[in-house]
């Protein structure tokens, strides 16, 4: 193997081995921007272009290099299409690892063409070349056009690039409410009960809210019809089962993780009447401001009102209470 003819390959995938150490081992590191920039919008056209175009004289200089961005904007969504239909999705890390065995192949199969092929092109410091590349007036309109591309995608790139990291997308704000059975799964609910029998769930919170918050949740027993012929919701009996209360920090989401419980409390119950009821479990959120102290002073039917419009993050589980 000619390191002389390869060494721009070579180069190329030892760059993205680096970008893959530090996206797993130092995130933070800016090199992780400078080097992802090219890894996404350079590297994977250069090498496929080195396979479709492996002779010297097919392509110009300026040529290759506009294709080379070009073929790079269209190979790496493809490549992200295909992790959409497969179990890995689209995430950093599945992403990450695709391009970069896509440019490894590539530029394996590129090093081998250019030790078999006769004549292979590989990059080579010309100055006369390079100047009658860049020669405005003497270049065919193909060149200039080329030319005028491969400019505009490189200052939209950095563009966009100083763009997301000055004025990054603000996360939604947002907070995990759910409820699980008594062995911690999505099923087997207390909902066919007997009168004063002792039930128990388990309620779970996850704050994505950006900052502390303090949560209230109030427990009702509901008791209510649905008229279908005036569309209203008639409630007969409801009366609070219990109050809890928790403060909780901030949890940033990472879709690169496996999802851990934040907050966790067993919740034990008992129907005191037999009937068919309704257990809301209604959440408020920053208990120290006044929209909380509003809310909070609502009359209990307001407030499941609101539960069933949406306007109050809510629980709600079906009971059918037996004597």
């Amino acid at each position: 193997m000619n390191l002389k003819k390869t060494w721009d390959l070579i180069f190329i995938v030892l760059l993205s081995i680096t970008l893959n150490f530090f996206i797993f081992f130092s995130p933070e590191n800016p090199l992780r921007v400078i080097l992802g920039l090219p890894f996404v919008l350079f590297f994977p056209g250069y090498v496929f272009i080195n396979v479709l175009f492996k002779k010297e004289n097919t392509l110009e200089n300026i040529e290759r290099f506009a294709l080379s961005f070009g073929l790079s904007i269209a190979i790496v969504p493809l490549i992200g299409l295909l992790l959409n239909y497969s179990p890995y999705g689209i995430r950093l890390i599945p992403i990450m690892i695709s391009i970069t065995l896509f440019i490894i192949l590539f530029a394996i199969i590129g090093i081998y063409n250019r030790s078999t092929v006769k004549e292979p092109w590989f990059p080579k410091i010309n100055i006369k070349e390079l100047k009658n590349d860049f020669e405005w007036k003497t270049s065919s309109k193909l060149d200039k056009f080329l030319t005028v591309i491969l400019i505009i995608t490189v200052l939209l790139s950095i563009f966009t690039l100083g763009y997301v990291i000055s004025a990054p997308k603000q996360n939604e704000k947002f907070t995990e409410f759910y409820l699980l059975g008594s062995e911690g799964k999505a099923y087997d609910y207390p909902t066919n009960v007997f009168v004063n029998e002792k039930n128990e769930v388990i309620i779970g919170l996850v704050n994505h809210e950006g900052k502390s918050v303090n949560y209230s949740i109030e427990v009702w027993l509901v008791n209510l019809t649905y008229d279908t012929k005036i569309n209203q919701t008639n409630i007969s009996n409801m009366y609070l089962m219990d109050e809890i209360n928790v403060k909780l920090d901030n949890r940033p989401v990472n879709i690169d993780e496996n999802w851990t419980k934040q907050w966790e409390s067993n919740y034990n119950f008992s129907v005191d009447n037999s009937g068919t009821w309704q257990q809301w479990y209604l959440l408020f959120k920053n208990t120290d401001n006044e929209e909380f102290e509003t809310l909070k002073n609502l009359k209990p039917e307001e407030k499941i009102t609101l539960a069933l419009n949406g306007s109050i993050q809510s629980l709600k589980l079906n009971i059918n209470a037996n004597d």
